[in-house]
């Protein structure tokens, strides 16, 4: 047997060049198809990982700025954050509001030649304190922060005017009787009113409040009636506000401005979430009697005040009364929150951080960082007629689940950092990150007011235009 394999032959086969060639042809064309097909995918592989990677759900840039990223290996985010220059405002707007605050109250006999030596004062609207402070700090201590500091303001994106306007309006304890109507405050005394103008007095000066007419700059008047006087010269701006209870809809909007929460006054409930040590259905402690949409109270103090399981007291602001808030509001399921003077109040987030229950009795609040929080599953909204008839309110509550009781709480647990000021991660990241999201707007509005400008210019200075013997405009 033949150990050589042998090709048959194939009747009327001839080997010619042309065959040869054409061989070689299929050959060659297999090879380019193969290796196009390869470069295809490489190209493929390589624009899906740096270009078209879905981000992450948590992610706040979008694909161009997580490509820049990748391409620049040195960790810096920078260029992904708002620049935002702080102005080195006169000593009196910031620390000289302190001390005119401690000096009027017997905590300093006279002004001190640290600033250090100076403690801002403890209260609802120490928002401004804080945002001061960490902008103050180096820039390693703002973690996660959606702003970067600057210290040109040809850098910046925004200017940040940290004058203290809550604390300015209460810094003197003896104001006269028609001080808000804008007649000025006792002679001889801090004026409130003074500094406001004074500011913006201070603000017209600058190159970079004349140059954008003010709309890329932030203020801060947490307190219903801070800048009341001065708000119409500063509404352009991006305004820092609790709630719109006391401004106009041509001066602030949820547009262009950002709600803040106020800083919680008890201390943050540090169990786990539960209903055995809440043995209270209800809980109110407050003023009874208020004034515009606050009237409500006394109406529900009538219908709630018999109640069995329903804890509800007058009292005024004291460390004694704090002290009984915060036991009531860690040993109740409900915390009741009806609007006061104005339609928001610190105790809805003195509520939040004891994780009980806000029961929000007011048909216009606006609430802060409404974006990442839904209330609906932290909070039960009632609105005020429905309040006011007798046994709804009750009969309500009873109707909700210890289950969903539950459910709300460990909501009101995952969010709670965001009524933290404290937290390094909480509200003034928070707020930076709101502020941050303005710039567009900002940006649109100053175009769109240099355009608006230039028109009306252009309408009214007839020198400007001239019409020549064909009747057609030329602009000189």
């Amino acid at each position: 047997m033949s150990h050589h394999l042998h090709r048959p032959k194939v009747v009327g086969s001839t080997s010619s060049p042309l065959s040869s060639v054409m061989r070689i042809g299929r050959h060659s064309m297999v090879k380019q198809t193969v290796f196009t097909l390869s470069l295809v995918l490489v190209l493929y592989l390589f624009f899906n990982t740096f270009f078209l990677s879905p981000l992450s759900p948590h992610s706040s840039v979008d694909s161009a700025s997580s490509s820049f990223s990748l391409f620049n290996n040195n960790g810096d985010n920078s260029a992904k954050k708002v620049k935002i220059y702080m102005y080195d405002l006169p000593r009196k707007f910031t620390y000289g509001v302190i001390e005119s605050y401690a000096m009027a109250r017997s905590g300093i006999k006279s002004p001190v030649s640290d600033d250090s030596e100076l403690k801002y004062p403890g209260n609802q609207h120490s928002a401004e304190w804080y945002l001061f402070s960490q902008l103050g700090k180096d820039e390693k201590h703002r973690v996660d922060s959606a702003v970067l500091r600057v210290f040109d303001p040809e850098e910046a994106d925004l200017f940040y005017v940290p004058f203290f306007s809550s604390l300015s309006l209460v810094a003197n304890p003896i104001r006269a009787a028609n001080a808000n109507a804008g007649n000025g405050a006792v002679s001889g005394v801090y004026s409130d009113e003074k500094m406001q103008e004074e500011l913006i007095d201070w603000l017209e000066e600058q190159v970079y409040w004349k140059r954008n007419n003010g709309w890329d700059h932030v203020f801060i008047c947490q307190d219903p009636n801070a800048l009341y006087k001065v708000v119409d010269k500063i509404k352009n701006g991006i305004l820092l506000v609790s709630d719109f209870g006391r401004l106009r809809p041509d001066q602030a909007s949820l547009v262009k401005d950002i709600i803040l929460p106020y800083s919680h006054r008890i201390n943050s409930y540090k169990g786990d979430i539960g209903v055995e040590n809440r043995k209270s259905l209800l809980f109110f402690m407050g003023n009874r009697y208020r004034k515009e949409g606050g009237k409500i109270r006394d109406v529900l103090f009538e219908i709630l005040e018999n109640e069995d399981d329903v804890v509800i007291k007058h009292g005024a602001q004291s460390r004694e009364s704090r002290r009984a808030a915060t036991q009531g509001m860690h040993t109740s399921r409900f915390c009741l929150h009806p609007a006061g003077d104005t339609p928001s109040a610190c105790r809805l987030f003195d509520a939040i951080v004891s994780l009980c229950i806000p029961v929000i009795i007011s048909d216009r609040i606006e609430l802060p960082f409404e974006d990442v929080i839904d209330y609906k599953k932290i909070a039960i909204f009632v609105d005020t007629n429905s309040s006011m008839k007798h046994g709804f309110l009750v009969k309500l509550l009873r109707t909700v689940t210890e289950h969903k009781i539950l459910e709300y709480q460990q909501e009101m647990k995952k969010v709670k950092h965001y009524f933290e000021y404290e937290d390094p991660d909480g509200t003034v990241n928070e707020i930076w990150r709101q502020v941050s999201l303005k710039v567009s707007l900002v940006k649109l509005m100053i175009n769109r007011d240099k355009r608006l400008v230039r028109t009306e210019l252009s309408q009214s200075d007839c020198s400007c235009i001239c019409s020549n013997q064909t009747g057609t405009l030329t602009t000189l």
